[in-house]
């Protein structure tokens, strides 16, 4: 971690050296996560992450595209809303598990069109992976003494959730194709509305 105190150093770190500092470190958990790093978050700064920003900016994040999912954003919120305001007075609410679910559930709906099957089972595991990735690991401080990743267990613990992660959305994409091959349209980001 580098820690920028002053004005002339931001100006150095930000504008004259900001290739050597665009890229993410390489962490262990990321890679296996994030499938050697290939996603737009920890992908290495180079023609291959601004090929990935590119195709996001000009087919994911139009502004059609946003404005399509706000009854999504919408209902969503409105049903968070209508639950924190059923709730019985005076008994306290886990609201972070609610705001979990609403997130899950705009991302969901417009990808796939609808909720999970095994919804809580998804979310439980991706705040296990959270867990996993954000804790501290000896194995990313020496890369390169392999002892270290089977001496912590990390590295099995996170192939075992990211396994179980890979099965949920296996099974979507699977579901997705059945649905195209039988003449089924989607309406998420996979075969959604023209």
């Amino acid at each position: 971690m580098v820690v920028v105190s002053s004005v002339v150093m931001a100006r150095e770190v930000l504008k004259t050296h900001d290739l050597a500092f665009a890229s993410r470190p390489k962490l262990v958990s990321i890679d296996i996560i994030f499938y050697k790093s290939t996603d737009i978050a920890f992908s290495p700064y180079g023609d291959y992450w601004r090929q990935i920003r590119k195709i996001c900016v000009l087919e994911l994040f139009t502004a059609k595209n946003v404005r399509s999912f706000s009854s999504i954003r919408r209902d969503e919120a409105s049903s968070l809303m209508q639950f924190i305001r059923s709730s019985t007075r005076g008994v306290p609410i886990n609201i972070t598990e609610h705001i979990s679910w609403y997130q899950s559930s705009i991302t969901c709906k417009a990808a796939f069109g609808e909720l999970l099957k095994d919804q809580e089972k998804f979310i439980g595991l991706v705040k296990e992976l959270v867990k996993l990735a954000g804790g501290f690991s000896m194995a990313d401080i020496f890369p390169s003494i392999k002892i270290i990743h089977v001496l912590s267990g990390l590295k099995s613990r996170i192939l075992k959730v990211h396994k179980n992660v890979d099965v949920i959305v296996e099974d979507v994409i699977n579901e997705h194709k059945m649905n195209i091959a039988s003449g089924k349209k989607g309406n998420g980001a996979f075969g959604g509305e023209d």
